[in-house]
């Protein structure tokens, strides 16, 4: 039972089981045009290309391209300078702008669309970049500041609109799945970048500033990544395979959005509950960038630990993604054993950072120092482990975060706004940690270790009413539509056909 039915649309059938019999159930219907035509590569069938699983992927390789090379040039510790100084500094503004931007950055989105928000936000990444390989040079610490103030504004923009993708556009049992595909894909660019660093700096043992050829392949990689973002369309365009549509709104306005982020706070204030989750979720990217990675090995093994920590991102993404979508366990009690694992994780895995830390003081680093661990050194097997556990915990938490929100709703009005105070929140935990790392008189490196340690456990207890209480099963799609001006219609975009076998035919 496929055709046409008005001239501007394609009709597809979709088989469903009802419990009874197997019913002919939906007549899937696609608007014409290359956007929606499917690409088949031998045995392989692609889907079509405003699809969330085309936009997933090209979102993806947007991050891929950006903010992955912004994490491989983190990893290194120091911005791939010798001194934290430089970088403590322009991440302090980054991250201060960024918590203003990301809180209010999903109503510029929802009022601008997708594209347009992807693409301003990828500006920002080759800037910061393009400051670094300045800095090297001249030593020009304002224009750093600014780089960093600068990519405060843009990535606030750049996550909300990601967010939205990666949480409103895959329907609900795929959700943890998609958070894996776009995580692993994201954290590849970071693998990337650092194995670029590591081959460039393979045979140095001493500690220094990267290369310049480390800086231009980055920058040139970034301004890639700007430009890739034209190609997304937006949420309005986008249709799932069963025909259904993203719910946003139709007719938004710089009114109607800005009024819409303080109907999300007053309509679902347990967001509340998972603030300090969001808080916490880049606190301790300065401890282990700055205070593990940057002080404790030399140049070129700081690229080899950034790549391993990003590669176990890509691993734990995998494992928490797909586990999260487990279609014989119900989602409240999902909800609740990632609740309990997650605990698990942070005792074991911060305990056995908590061992490690104890070896060393400030007093025992300088950034002279250049005795730093090689990989070839007796004991390093050990921290490299740690290391790469650190990268893995990541990974389930933010998971787990984005899964959490997705399963709480699936507006893509609210959940931009959602992804909004997540990366806001969370911006200003990391302008506060960041800040205190650099300051002339930092604190202990042990301090900073508990710091991380106790704000972790704490905000999982912070978000257990969330587990228990608010994530239910499946989320009707008439709760989903009060935040927007659509209807059922608008968003279902099939109608029902029930046909009973022959055998079954009065």
């Amino acid at each position: 039972m496929a055709g046409t039915r008005d001239g501007s649309k394609t009709t597809d059938t979709q088989y469903t089981q009802s419990p009874a019999h197997s019913i002919e159930a939906e007549e899937v219907e696609k608007p014409r045009g290359w956007k929606y035509r499917n690409v088949k590569l031998g045995p392989i069938t692609l889907p079509w290309y405003a699809s969330p699983d085309s936009q997933l992927i090209l979102v993806a390789f947007v991050c891929f391209l950006c903010p992955g090379m912004f994490n491989a040039l983190q990893g290194l510790g120091g911005g791939g300078q010798l001194s934290a100084a430089a970088s403590d500094d322009a991440n302090c503004a980054l991250y201060a702008t960024f918590a203003v931007v990301g809180f209010f950055a999903g109503t510029v989105v929802n009022a601008l669309g997708i594209r347009i928000a992807l693409s301003f936000g990828g500006l920002g990444y080759c800037v910061y970049i393009s400051s670094f390989l300045c800095y090297s040079h001249t030593r020009n610490l304002g224009y750093t500041i600014f780089a960093g103030l600068l990519l405060g504004s843009c990535a606030g923009i750049l996550w909300s609109a990601q967010g939205a993708i990666m949480m409103s556009y895959p329907p609900e049992k795929l959700k943890g799945r998609f958070i894996a595909w776009f995580w692993i894909i994201f954290n590849l660019g970071a693998v990337i970048g650092d194995l670029i660093a590591l081959g460039l700096n393979f045979h140095g043992k001493d500690k220094k500033t990267v290369s310049d050829g480390t800086y231009i392949g980055f920058l040139i990689l970034t301004f890639l990544g700007a430009c890739l973002s034209w190609t997304l369309v937006d949420a309005k365009h986008v249709v799932r395979r069963d025909g259904s549509r993203i719910i946003l709104m139709k007719h938004p306005t710089w009114k109607t959005e800005i009024i819409g982020l303080w109907e999300t706070l007053w309509t679902d204030p347990y967001i509340v509950l998972l603030m300090p989750m969001f808080f916490s979720s880049n606190w301790f990217y300065t401890y282990q960038f700055q205070d593990v990675n940057l002080v404790q090995f030399n140049t070129r093994t700081r690229a080899l630990n950034s790549a391993l920590y990003w590669l176990a991102q890509m691993f734990g993404a995998l494992v928490f993604g797909f586990a999260l979508d487990s279609s014989n366990i119900r989602r409240t009690t999902r909800a609740k054993a990632a609740w309990v694992i997650m605990l698990i994780l942070t005792f074991a895995i911060w305990g056995g950072g908590y061992v490690f830390q104890r070896k060393y003081t400030r007093k025992d680093v300088t950034p002279d120092d250049d005795t730093g661990y090689d990989w070839k050194s007796n004991g390093y097997v050990g921290p490299m482990f740690l290391y790469i556990a650190y990268g893995f915990y990541d990974a389930a938490w933010q998971t787990c975060v984005y899964w959490f929100m997705g399963a709480i709703t699936n507006n893509s009005r609210k959940l931009a706004n959602f992804a909004g105070f997540y990366k806001g929140i969370q911006s200003a935990g990391a302008a506060i940690i960041w800040k205190l790392d650099g300051r002339q008189n930092p604190p202990p490196f042990i301090n900073l270790f508990a710091s991380c340690w106790i704000l972790l456990a704490g905000s999982l207890l912070f978000a257990l009413p969330v587990m228990l209480l608010k994530i239910k099963d499946t989320v009707p799609v008439e709760e989903d539509l009060k935040f927007t001006d659509e209807t059922i219609e608008d968003v279902l975009g099939h109608r029902t056909v029930c046909e009973f076998p022959d055998h079954e035919k009065a």
